[in-house]
C-alpha cells in the first residue's frame, strides 16, 4: 500500500531521475525560466520528453540504464529473452538495491511465440514456518522478524531452464562487474539511501554496505557491493563446476539452485537468522519453489490482455477494471473531458474493494477468481457507478460460495508503501517477457543477511498481508503475501501487441490501467502514453475497510478542465509533482508492425534496442 510518504519520496526521485536523464525539469519551460502555469496546466496532445526505441532485433526496457545494456547484452550474444531478463535482473539487484534482490520476490508474464502461449512465472516466497501470528505489527516493517523466504533467484532459474540459453556465468557477469567494481550511484538511489539511514544504520551488515564510513555515499560515487558480488560468483562457480563434471545445461542450472536454497547461501541465512531472533531457518529455504501457472486474462476490445495470477492481486484488478470500462466508449470522449477520467476512477474504488475482500494465497483459501474475472459481474459492479457523482468505497462484492470470506469489522490500519522495479523484453524470435521485482517496502528488511549481499523482501508487512481475523490475506507461515506485481503482454489475433510493467506498491495496477486505455482507447504511441499524466487512489486508513476516505493524488500537468470538473463531481484531489506515479517499462508493437520500446522519466528507467 503506499502512502503519502512514500508517494513524497517517489516525487523527489522522479525529479532526481529526470534530472540525470537530461529532461526538463518539472516547471522550467525549453530556456531554463520559470513557466508560469507549468504545474497547473498542459496541452491536450501529450508530447513526450523521450523518443520511442526501435527494437527491429530485440531490446530491453529497464528501470535502470545499466540494466536494460545488461539484457541488450545477452541477446547481442544470441540469448533470448529470458537471458536478457535474468541478466537484467541481476543488475538491478545491484543499481537499485532499495527495490530488487535476488532475495526479493516477483512475477513474470511470458510469450512463448513458437508454441503461441503465453505463461506466468510466481517466484514469491511465504512467510516461515516459525512464523508467530501474533507479533507486534511493527516487527513484520523491517528487522531480522519481518523477512519472507527468498524467492526471486529460484524465478531467475526457472526463467533459465524453461527459455533461456546462455550459461548462468555469462548471464552474471554484468551484475557481478558493476558489485565487485561499482558503478556511479544514481542520485535518486543516493537520496533513498540518506532517508533509510536510520534503519539502515541498526544492521552492521546493512550499514557497511550502504552506510560506508558512517554516512550515505553521496550521488555519483563509486557504489560496490563486495559481498553481493562474491555471492553472484559463487552461484556462477556453483553452475561452472557442474559443467566441467558433466552435467548438462539444466543439471548445471539446478546445481547453481541448490548452493543457494540448500547450500551455502541458504545455510548462512539460516544461520543469521537464528542468530538474531529471526524466523527463517533451512527448511524454509530448501521448501521453496517458484511456480509456473496460467495468467488471468480478459478480452479488452478485441485484444486479449494476460497478467499475473493470485498471489498477485495486480491481475485480478487490471481485469475487473477493464471489464468494467468496456462498457462505455472512451474513444469518443474528448482528451479534456472530466467524464473520462472519473470513469477511470470510479472503475478503480469498485474492483479494490471486490479484490481487497476476496483475494489471497490459493492454496490456504477460495478465491472467486472466475466471477471477479466474469464480464456479467463487471456489468454488476459498473452499476454501482454514477455518471454525475463520486461514490465513496464501496463494500466488496458479496459472492456466494463454498468458503467465501465473511464481512469483517475491520478497524483502521495503515501501512508502509510498496517499492519495486520493472522490465519488459523482446527478443529476435519474437519471444516477451515482462517481469516486476521486489524486496517489498524500501530496502525490504534493511537487513543484509550476512556475509551474502543481500536484503530480503518484507511482503510481511501491513498492507501486502491484512490484520484482521479471518480475512483471507492474514499472515500465517508458510501462507504468501499479496504482492502489487502484475507484468503484462497484450496480444491481438495471437500476435504480440505490447508487453509491459511498472512499479509503484499500490498503485501498480492503476498505472498500468490508465496506460492500457491510453494505448488501447486513446491509440497514443508507446512513449506519450507513458508519459500522459496519471492520477492513483489512496485510500485512508486503507483499501481493506469499505468507506474509507479516498483522496485521488493527480499529476499537476492534468488540463485544469478536468482536475475542476472531478472536484465539481466530489471528488478530493491531491494534486502532486508533475511526474510523480509509477515507472512504466515496454515495448508496443504498432499497425506497422514496427516494434517500438519506451521507459518512463518518471523514475531512472531506459530503453535499448538494436
Amino acid at each position: 500500500m503506499q502512502d503519502k510518504g512514500l508517494a513524497r519520496r517517489e516525487l523527489i526521485a522522479a525529479g532526481l531521475a529526470s534530472a540525470v536523464a537530461g529532461l526538463p525539469m518539472p516547471g522550467l519551460a525549453q530556456s531554463g525560466t520559470l513557466a508560469p502555469d507549468a504545474p497547473r496546466s498542459a496541452p491536450a496532445t501529450v508530447r513526450a520528453h523521450r523518443v520511442e526505441v526501435p527494437m527491429p532485433h530485440g531490446g530491453v526496457a529497464a528501470g535502470h540504464p545499466l540494466a536494460a545494456m545488461a539484457g541488450t547484452r545477452m541477446l547481442l550474444q544470441g540469448g533470448s529473452a529470458a537471458d536478457a531478463a535474468v541478466a537484467a535482473m541481476a543488475v538491478m539487484n545491484v543499481v537499485e538495491p532499495w527495490a530488487s534482490s535476488a532475495a526479493g520476490n516477483g512475477f513474470a508474464t511470458c510469450l512463448d511465440r513458437k508454441a503461441g502461449q503465453v505463461h506466468s512465472l510466481a517466484f514469491t516466497g511465504g512467510a516461515p514456518a516459525l512464523f508467530d501470528p501474533d507479533v507486534d505489527p511493527a516487527e513484520l516493517d523491517s528487522g531480522h522478524k519481518a523477512v519472507t523466504v527468498p524467492g526471486a533467484f529460484g524465478g531467475w532459474i526457472a526463467l533459465a531452464r524453461r527459455f533461456g540459453r546462455l550459461p548462468l556465468a555469462t548471464l552474471l557477469e554484468p551484475a557481478i562487474g558493476y558489485a565487485r567494481d561499482g558503478h556511479p550511484l544514481d542520485a535518486s538511489i543516493a537520496m533513498f539511501i540518506g532517508r533509510q539511514q536510520a534503519v539502515l544504520a541498526r544492521y552492521p551488515t546493512s550499514a557497511a554496505i550502504f552506510l560506508p564510513g558512517g554516512k550515505p555515499p553521496a550521488p555519483h560515487a563509486l557504489f560496490k557491493n563486495l559481498p553481493l558480488a562474491r555471492t553472484l560468483q559463487s552461484l556462477a562457480d556453483a553452475e561452472t563446476r557442474a559443467l566441467q563434471g558433466g552435467a548438462d545445461r539444466d543439471a548445471a542450472l539446478n546445481a547453481a539452485y541448490d548452493y543457494f536454497y540448500t547450500g551455502p547461501v541458504a545455510q548462512e541465512m539460516s544461520r543469521f537468522s537464528a542468530a538474531n531472533g529471526g524466523w527463517l531457518r533451512m527448511a524454509d529455504m530448501a521448501a521453496y519453489k517458484p511456480v509456473w501457472d496460467a495468467p488471468v486474462s480478459t478480452r479488452y476490445r478485441g485484444l486479449d490482455v494476460y497478467c499475473s495470477p493470485l498471489t498477485s492481486r495486480t491481475g485480478l484488478e487490471l481485469c475487473e477494471q477493464l471489464n468494467i470500462v468496456e462498457g462505455w466508449d472512451l474513444a469518443a470522449l474528448n482528451a479534456t473531458d472530466p467524464l473520462l477520467t472519473h470513469w477511470l476512477i470510479e472503475a478503480i474504488k469498485v474492483t479494490k474493494a471486490d479484490v481487497y475482500r476476496h483475494a489471497g494465497d490459493p492454496r490456504f483459501v477460495t478465491v472467486p477468481v472466475d466471477r471477479l474475472l466474469s464480464k456479467d459481474f463487471a456489468a454488476q459492479r459498473r452499476a454501482l457507478i454514477d455518471r454525475t457523482r463520486a461514490i465513496a468505497l464501496p463494500q466488496g462484492a458479496d459472492i456466494a460460495q463454498r468458503g467465501s470470506p465473511p464481512l469483517l469489522a475491520m478497524a483502521d490500519s495503515r501501512s508502509r508503501g510498496g517499492d519495486t522495479t520493472s522490465l519488459s523484453v523482446v527478443d529476435a524470435d519474437g519471444n516477451a517477457i515482462a517481469v516486476t521485482t521486489t524486496v517489498g517496502g524500501g530496502f525490504g528488511t534493511s537487513v543484509v543477511m550476512g556475509d551474502t549481499g543481500l536484503l530480503c523482501n518484507n511482503g510481511l508487512r501491513i498492507g501486502s498481508t491484512a490484520p484482521y481475523d479471518g480475512h483471507p490475506n492474514r499472515a500465517a507461515p508458510g501462507k504468501r503475501a499479496l504482492l502489487g506485481n502484475g507484468p503484462i503482454i497484450v496480444l491481438d489475433k495471437g500476435r504480440l501487441k505490447l508487453v509491459c510493467g511498472t512499479p509503484g506498491g499500490e498503485t501498480i495496477g492503476q498505472t498500468q490501467f490508465q496506460f492500457l486505455v491510453n494505448v488501447i482507447d486513446r491509440a497514443m504511441p508507446i512513449q506519450q502514453a507513458i508519459e500522459a499524466p496519471r492520477f492513483a487512489l489512496h485510500a485512508e486508513p486503507s483499501f481493506y475497510k469499505a468507506g474509507a476516505a479516498i483522496s485521488v493524488q493527480m499529476e499537476s500537468r492534468f488540463d485544469p478542465a478536468i482536475t475542476q470538473g472531478l472536484a465539481a463531481m466530489g471528488h478530493r484531489l491531491d494534486m502532486v509533482s508533475p511526474y510523480a506515479i509509477g515507472s512504466i517499462q515496454g515495448v508496443l508493437v504498432d499497425a506497422s508492425g514496427a516494434r517500438m520500446g519506451g521507459s518512463d522519466p518518471r523514475r531512472m528507467g531506459y530503453a535499448v534496442g538494436y
